[in-house]
């Protein structure tokens, strides 16, 4: 009983990681055929590239953001997800609130000090909800480069072919066994 319950708990936790990555690696493909951001009602997911929001965020991991609707004000102790005037994003905590919400000053909970530039208000991407999923951002980056994009997009084909062709192989070896049985060879003249 024992054995037959550790069993299931493997097969569940197996393919809910399973669906997970399946999930990354779809919204992967999509960002990069689309170009933007894939939205799943109201929510995209994000890989951590470095360590300053560590041990809450460790690099490597993909969290889950809410994006931000023009209206949307936050306060001191929101972690937020915002673009940069050289175009990057980043996730850091807000540090103090500015101009009544109209400017935020951030700072990484692994950082020594807030950031330089504050955060103008119309340029938060979304607010980081607590989800996070570790390691899956490395397959994500992997997934957004030239080179993973193209092996992701030849290995699942190259998977059908092969799948194909095993089962091919094993029909065909079935109909040889199926000839070679004991009536066939009593059939058969001397």
């Amino acid at each position: 009983m024992a054995k037959q319950l550790l069993r299931l708990v493997h097969y569940v936790v197996s393919a809910v990681f399973m669906l997970i990555l399946a999930v990354v690696i779809t919204l992967a493909i999509a960002t990069k055929v689309v170009g933007t951001p894939v939205d799943i009602f109201g929510y995209q997911l994000k890989s951590v590239l470095s360590g300053s929001m560590e041990p809450g965020m460790k690099t490597g991991s993909v969290i889950a953001i809410k994006t931000a609707g023009a209206d949307k004000s936050f306060q001191k102790g929101d972690i937020i997800t915002f673009q940069t005037s050289d175009h990057m994003l980043v996730t850091h905590r807000i540090h103090q609130v500015l101009q009544e919400g109209k400017l935020y000053k951030t700072k990484g909970d692994a950082n020594d000090a807030p950031d330089m530039e504050p955060v103008l208000a119309e340029n938060i991407v979304g607010s980081y909800t607590g989800w996070t999923i570790p390691y899956v951002g490395y397959v994500l980056q992997f997934a957004n480069s030239k080179n993973g994009a193209a092996i992701l997009m030849i290995l699942p084909g190259l998977m059908f072919a092969g799948f194909g062709f095993v089962s091919i192989w094993q029909a065909f070896r079935q109909t040889e066994k199926n000839d070679m049985s004991p009536r066939t060879k009593a059939q058969a003249p001397d």
